[in-house]
């Protein structure tokens, strides 16, 4: 996300390292060069010039704590001043109505059928009763499609396949929904692939009739300044209410999303960053700030865990590691809990310092693949009593169960152990013992 970007930025910042103070002659380069970023990622010169601008005018003269260094404090402007471009806080949805109506919008190829499922699956994780609705009445299959996303999460699909009527369709659904109890209904509306009159009437002609609470609209991180484009067309028309950016988790410039707030006034409500169902977070102005300076984005983290996570089987393995009973059946529902958090390369991002690193790795969601394929390899016996992989003849069969080597098979077998032994020492510690170690990292 943003990988460009950051490292361009990251760049630029370096000027200021070893410097004693802030003055115009030091900062001049470095206001050039995170202008010449914000260009090169796609933002709007205009928006591009004033940010930084504003910058300069900041830092200037600016007293210096002891404490902190120049680098240190111009960091910290750039921060804030990224933080107001992309719009300073979190906003929420509008939930009114019985039930409240989501409508979605867009173009075609932005990912509003995917992004319409993730909504529906965010807001069912918080207790919500949610309903789908297919008014795509003309890309292919996009019925199905929503209705084999709606299974997948668990959530009621209503469609009408041979209704041509998108407004009769979303009509009739917010009718079922309210009869059957669903407080909130998802319209995924059609998409086209140029800005054309006839979609914006469509939508405009479907707005006014369902009087949804929250008209989002979808836009595509990855098409640079037609985001831009797009989002303006739409706002002209049907005044939506807030931007989802999907693609984040591409290899584009991206940089134009960040001046979506600046161009259009409208806030941006979520970011979607791979086609998992759980990839999908709310935008937080700050954290987003934060991960592009590659500062890491902790809370988004958390979030996450807690969404992919389930809390029962948290304390069921809790048990297990306290007995030191840990199983390759334990090990694999973990690996599969952390998968669903989605792209592990965007995942190690997140961690404060680990951006730079994280760019570096060839990392791909194939990764846990040979490990899965050994662990289902196994015999129920096997998994659950690791012992008896100890079996020279055991170890041949799973590899070719598997498509790995011996060799695979046995360095799994390797940090499995290793991992339980440490969880048995850590088991042992007192908590005095374990507020000692800490102190010692710090």
């Amino acid at each position: 996300m943003f990988e460009n970007l950051t490292q361009r930025l990251n760049q630029a910042l370096k000027t200021l390292k070893g410097k004693g103070t802030i003055t115009e002659i030091n900062i001049a380069t470095t206001v050039k060069e995170i202008r010449k970023a914000l260009v090169e990622a796609d933002v709007n010169y205009k928006i591009a010039k004033q940010i930084t601008d504003q910058i300069k005018e900041e830092a200037i003269g600016r007293k210096v704590l002891i404490a902190v260094n120049p680098n240190e404090l111009f960091v910290k402007i750039v921060y804030d001043k990224l933080v107001e471009l992309m719009g300073s806080q979190r906003h929420d949805l509008n939930l009114k109505g019985d039930p409240a109506i989501i409508m979605i919008a867009g173009l075609n190829g932005a990912g509003k059928t995917t992004f319409a499922a993730k909504l529906a699956k965010l807001l069912k994780s918080q207790g919500r009763q949610v309903m789908l609705a297919a008014c795509d009445v003309y890309r292919p299959a996009a019925v199905e499609q929503l209705k084999v996303l709606g299974e997948q999460i668990g959530v009621e699909v209503y469609a009408e396949p041979e209704n041509t009527n998108p407004i009769a369709i979303a009509t009739n659904a917010a009718q079922r929904a309210k009869a059957v109890g669903k407080k909130i209904l998802i319209l995924d509306t059609a998409g086209r692939l140029t800005l054309d009159q006839v979609l914006m009437q469509e939508i405009a002609d479907l707005k006014k009739a369902l009087q949804p609470s929250e008209t989002l609209l979808v836009v595509d991180a990855m098409t640079g300044q037609d985001a831009v484009n797009a989002a303006v067309a739409f706002n002209q028309r049907i005044d939506y209410d807030g931007v989802v950016l999907t693609k984040l988790d591409g290899d584009a410039r991206g940089g134009a999303a960040l001046s979506i707030r600046a161009e259009v006034n409208k806030p941006i409500k979520f970011i979607s960053t791979g086609e998992k169902m759980e990839a999908l977070d709310y935008f937080y102005p700050d954290r987003m700030a934060q991960r592009i300076l590659g500062m890491g984005d902790v809370l988004s983290l958390v979030e996450r865990a807690q969404r992919a996570f389930d809390e029962e089987e948290a304390r069921r393995l809790n048990q297990k590691i306290r007995k030191n009973q840990l199983d390759f059946n334990d090990f694999l529902s973990q690996l599969r809990q952390i998968k669903r958090m989605g792209n592990l390369k965007e995942l190690i991002s997140m961690i404060p310092g680990m951006s730079t690193f994280a760019k570096n790795l060839n990392i791909d969601d194939d990764a846990f693949k040979p490990i899965e394929a050994i662990i289902l390899s196994m015999t129920p016996q096997e998994r659950s009593k690791p012992e008896l992989l100890q079996n020279p003849s055991r170890k041949k069969r799973i590899a070719a169960g598997s498509g790995t080597s011996v060799t695979e098979v046995n360095n799994l077998l390797k940090n499995f152990e290793s991992m339980r032994n440490m969880m048995k020492k850590m088991n042992q510690l007192t908590p005095a013992q374990l507020q000692k170690m800490n102190k010692k990292r710090r």
